[in-house]
């Protein structure tokens, strides 16, 4: 096989959701969200080698979690663009999983993205391909917003993206290294089927960094209650990012177990982070910068 700097490469960011509520619960059994998705500099790396049969190889940090995963979002997403593209060109593909696994971020959605991206230059399909989303989509609810890879509000079950202008922060990702099923999150918000929510207030357009932390700060994350429950550490992450310098706002993502810390500059995250690794060396702490 190729070396991996020798293959067709992309990287798989983490997706962060600022915001995310929760506003009801379809006849089909999906749940129609609203929520604010950033990504971070931080991620995931895919690599291709074109042709041959379909197959994955995933190494890093994370491969031990994937080790027992016999169907990988890259692979599912692959197969769904191969059932809309007739005579696609697949390959084997190189994971390094970085991200932890089942932690909010959207990292396998990320891949499963990035593998997208990677056939789409394979095959010579524009980015603008709607087969790419359809695929995406199918692949999974989060993959649309991690194959857009820019900042967005992401409605319904995923399928409607709104791009959206934000200030760059300079952040804290932190883990505990408890993995929290979404699923298992999503039970425990309990909404039965066709209940509606109050819609949240309107995303503030151009406005200033101080104007955007005001409304974060009353959008919350309506998964952040039942993981909680779930998983108690999680009090304890945000304590520990709360007493760093320079914290603006804490919450977690997605459906947990990561938290996240939004500071000015990712000189203040970087010291944060550091102070927070030296406490608490079992978890997963990187800085990094969101926009």
């Amino acid at each position: 096989m190729p070396p991996f700097s020798a293959l067709l490469r992309e990287r798989a960011p983490a997706k962060v959701n600022l915001t995310l509520r929760v506003l009801g619960r379809r006849t089909d059994g999906y749940h129609d969200l609203s929520s604010v998705v950033v990504f971070a500099g931080t991620g995931d790396r895919l690599a291709l080698a074109p042709g041959g049969a379909l197959a994955l190889a995933v190494e890093g940090a994370g491969a031990m979690a994937l080790a027992g995963e016999a169907d990988n979002l890259v692979l599912r997403a692959a197969r769904e663009l191969a059932e809309r593209v007739p005579g696609l060109v697949v390959g084997r593909f190189t994971l390094v999983k970085r991200l932890p696994v089942a932690a909010g971020l959207g990292g396998g959605s990320a891949d499963a993205a990035a593998a997208l991206r990677l056939l789409a230059r394979a095959n010579g399909l524009p980015a603008d391909d709607g087969r790419l989303f359809e695929a995406a989509l199918a692949t999974g609810s989060d993959v649309p917003a991690c194959l857009h890879g820019r900042s967005c509000l992401m409605e319904g079950r995923g399928e409607t993206l709104t791009p959206l202008a934000s200030p760059r922060f300079g952040a804290v990702l932190v883990n505990p290294r408890v993995a929290v099923a979404t699923a298992a999150i999503f039970r425990a918000l309990a909404l039965v089927p066709g209940t509606q929510r109050v819609a949240p207030a309107a995303f503030p357009l151009n406005a200033s960094r101080g104007e955007l932390l005001g409304w974060l700060a009353g959008e919350p994350n309506d998964l952040e209650p039942p993981a909680r429950a779930l998983a108690p550490v999680l009090g304890e992450v945000e304590e520990a990012l709360r007493g760093t310098a320079g914290a603006r706002l804490v919450r977690m993502s997605g459906s947990g177990a990561t938290m996240f810390a939004l500071y000015d500059d990712c000189r203040a995250a970087a010291a944060a982070a550091k102070a927070i690794a030296g406490l608490h060396p079992a978890w997963w702490v990187t800085s990094t910068v969101l926009g």
